[in-house]
């Protein structure tokens, strides 16, 4: 792959920001873009597409919510010299795409990056250990407790620094074309244990609560979530009840020549952050 810049769009979310910092440390140049980065860029305005694209020769790709925009946007990217795409993905995509209501991003900027004909690698990822200290389950632990219906089902949540550094790998190493990485961390555990671990760690009293589908729905509609986001939410925790999230994977031990980041590893390091505080 020739010399230039690498992109990352959603720069400033749970990923993108990781792996802007984790590319910059290693001296490439990187240009971090989103809707309130230091690149200005929204997927709903083309005009703001060409200016991030300008000397990119790489690009870390997020899924935009319309699934249409992804092909789109590949489709320009590569007019524009882009050579190699990294996407995010998830486990268990390839299943939920085939269900009825289901969200089709994740599979359409999948599908925009193999058919585009530059170079790809994608990464399909457990849920990251981060959802309990910097959103979603955040603010419920806190609170002192989450309710989610998980089933039991355990799930071996992969640290998102660890995703950044595969991202990084996949964005500036060759021998990645045309590989998808499933990645997780190196053991399962259910939500209740994970949220014991926690407790435990940050000295706050917290409680896991296993809902059933129905108490999920109406908790999320008591919290004002509106009719198209519960659908989401609630269709989401099927896939873990059927265990396809369930089972640890190799993917950072391939890129990385390492075993992931555990769980209490990573509970240790947010408490040192200040993260249940």
């Amino acid at each position: 792959m020739t010399a230039g810049t690498t992109l990352v769009l959603g720069s400033t979310g749970k990923t993108g920001r990781r792996v802007v910092r984790a590319l910059r440390s290693r001296g490439v140049p990187t240009r971090a873009a989103s809707r309130s980065a230091e690149t200005h860029f929204d997927w709903n305005d083309r005009a703001t597409w060409p200016a991030v694209l300008r000397d990119v020769r790489a690009a870390y790709l997020v899924a935009p919510e319309e699934p249409d925009l992804a092909a789109e946007f590949v489709k320009t990217a590569t007019a524009a010299g882009v050579e190699r795409f990294v996407v995010l993905s998830g486990r268990g995509v390839d299943v939920w795409a085939q269900r009825a209501g289901a969200d089709q991003s994740m599979i359409a900027a999948e599908r925009a990056v193999r058919d585009s004909g530059a170079e790809w690698a994608i990464m399909r990822a457990n849920n990251f250990a981060q959802n309990f200290s910097e959103d979603l389950y955040h603010a419920p632990l806190l609170a002192g407790r989450l309710a989610l219906p998980t089933g039991g089902v355990p799930e071996p949540f992969v640290d998102a620094d660890d995703l950044a550094e595969v991202a990084v790998a996949l964005l500036t190493e060759d021998g990645h074309a045309g590989r998808t990485y499933e990645l997780s961390g190196p053991r399962a555990l259910g939500y209740a244990e994970a949220v014991d671990i926690i407790a435990r760690a940050s000295g706050r009293r917290m409680r896991f609560v296993e809902l059933t589908p129905e108490q999920y729905e109406a908790e999320l509609r008591a919290d004002g979530v509106e009719d198209p986001w519960v659908g989401l939410y609630t269709s989401l925790f099927e896939v873990t009840r059927e265990g396809l999230l369930a089972e640890p994977v190799d993917g950072v031990r391939q890129v990385l020549d390492r075993e992931p980041t555990d769980f209490e590893s990573y509970v240790a390091a947010a408490v040192a952050a200040g993260a249940w505080r």
